[in-house]
């Protein structure tokens, strides 16, 4: 088997469409998706507020 991982970056209020399209024109089957958090601050520590900046989506190829 052969895996891939693509980094995609995102502003999680805005791009819903952008990843919906990204994730439909796949080929292969999607295994993970995996958040990259931004620098974490006092207040994302304690799960007040948090941003996701990219996500790596690693997809086993046919």
């Amino acid at each position: 088997m052969k895996y891939r991982v693509y980094r995609f970056e995102i502003n999680m209020e805005k791009d819903q469409n952008k990843l919906e399209e990204f994730l439909n024109n796949l080929k292969g089957e999607v295994v993970a998706i995996i958040p990259n958090n931004s620098k974490m601050s006092f207040l994302q520590i304690y799960g007040v507020s948090s941003k996701i900046n990219f996500l790596f989506i690693v997809v086993k190829l046919n």
